[in-house]
């Protein structure tokens, strides 16, 4: 597989360039303010109380330390693909597989998760609460709408987010606004100072609920100006997300106090039933269903150009690297990626796998941080028109440690998963490059 240049789009996407700043800010926000927010501020605090607080400062700076790599890469790469191409271009075709494998993985396993509750929700308010059959006609309606609304056009995709975007993100500040009136002081009071191994776990716990960025730049064949666009786009939404979760949390900890952990399903439905009263319970369902259908809708839109960009480098069936002649979208890659999530939705539970998907992209963003590094050591490259973070190559070694330090809180188990589902990703590489390797020529 011959070496993507970066600066350059590809000639064969036939994509229009129709996402700006705005558009990739307000998809990150969507893409990462998703189920989490929902039961985060009950986890944070388990074992930490109010000083669960530094967690989510570590959780902000690392990511965006991280959003300042995908920025410099971003900016250069304007074809599809986001991470998988950044990974590819700067370490070879095995390296660009994994990540690929390792992101579509976590995403479709995670909306499955989405889906899940989101039926949840629906048959609590439908008259028919029980029954396999009603959730899978849910499964169905949602991911067959979400293919339709996407294959019709990237713009009437984005349409949707903007709109889940607003409808979930107005109940949690409607929340945050009127919450604050009932914060106690004396609740955000620490118990004791935190270690810094009680520091890294927390943030483990806490780190999926700032992932999204992967997802967002997928979308690179469609930015406007990516020299412009992503770098502005990418930090303007990791900052809008991380001040509603500073908030949020705060808000949290100050009415419920030292009960906060002890409304883990739900923490924000009971704050929002004290702060605004009977109301609040329909507020958050409210906001928790269009988050999450917010969430979904976002991930069709970005991991689709997964498959698209492994189509167009040749890991999957050119089937998948078809545009539509109307609209000009990825209509077959749109397709197998909802009916994937589809499928994962019908089977049954997937929170283990999920885990370590999710534990996987850390290793796919140390990827981003290290083609950043690349960039950083190579002259050429480093002069070439785009974003450039400052300090040289002082940021991606200290995003490497903090990466490596949070990849050394997870337990020897979760830890032998995530290797063995790598050892299962390479196998299935190795057999794709033996067929094309014994594969004739012209046949």
């Amino acid at each position: 597989m011959s070496e993507i240049p970066l600066a350059r789009s590809h000639p064969k996407e036939l994509l229009k360039r129709e996402i700006g700043p705005t558009g990739l800010a307000i998809s990150i926000v969507n893409l990462t303010i998703g189920t989490g927010i929902f039961t985060l501020p009950a986890l944070a605090a388990e074992n930490l109380g109010a000083a669960a607080i530094l967690c989510f400062f570590v959780c902000g700076i690392v990511i965006f330390l991280i959003a300042l790599c995908f920025a410099e890469v971003g900016s250069k790469v304007q074809i599809s693909g986001g991470s998988y191409v950044y990974i590819e271009d700067a370490f070879g075709p095995y390296a660009g597989f994994l990540a690929n494998i390792i992101y579509l993985a976590s995403c479709v396993f995670a909306d499955s998760a989405g889906a899940k509750v989101l039926a949840t929700i629906l048959l609590y308010f439908l008259p028919f609460k029980d029954g396999i059959l009603y959730q899978d006609s849910i499964y169905i309606l949602l991911f067959s709408g979400l293919a339709y609304i996407n294959i019709r056009g990237t713009r009437q995709g984005l349409r949707l987010i903007y709109l889940t975007s607003a409808a979930k993100l107005i109940p949690l500040i409607l929340l945050i606004v009127l919450g604050a009136r009932h914060v106690q002081i004396s609740n955000l009071h620490w118990s004791h100072i935190p270690s810094l191994h009680e520091i890294g776990e927390g943030t483990m716990i806490l780190f999926f609920a700032f992932t999204g960025i992967e997802v967002a730049v997928s979308n690179g064949g469609e930015f406007k100006n990516p020299s412009r666009t992503v770098p502005i786009g990418i930090i303007a939404g990791i900052i809008s997300v991380l001040v509603i979760y500073l908030l949020i949390q705060i808000v949290s900890q100050g009415i419920l106090g030292a009960a906060l952990p002890q409304f883990k399903e739900a923490p924000l439905a009971e704050v929002a039933n004290r702060a605004i009263g009977w109301s609040g319970l329909f507020l958050i369902s409210f906001g928790m269903f269009f988050s999450i259908l917010g969430s979904v809708s976002g991930e069709v839109l970005g991991s689709s150009r997964m498959l698209f960009a492994g189509a167009r480098d040749g890991i999957y069936p050119h089937l998948l690297f078809k545009t539509h002649k109307k609209f000009f979208t990825p209509y077959w890659s749109v397709l197998v990626y909802c009916a994937a999530d589809l499928c994962m939705s019908l089977i049954g539970n997937f929170k283990q796998l999920i885990l370590l998907a999710s534990t996987a992209i850390l290793l796919v963003y140390l990827g981003v941080v290290w083609a950043a590094w690349k960039i950083k050591l190579n002259k050429k490259r480093r002069a070439e028109k785009g974003f450039s973070m400052p300090g040289g190559w002082v940021i991606p070694l200290l995003t490497t440690l903090i990466i490596f330090w949070l990849l050394f809180q997870l337990s020897l188990m979760e830890i032998y998963g995530t290797l063995a589902f790598l050892a299962i990703s390479s196998l299935i590489y190795l057999g794709i490059f033996l067929y094309k390797k014994g594969k004739k020529p012209g046949s």
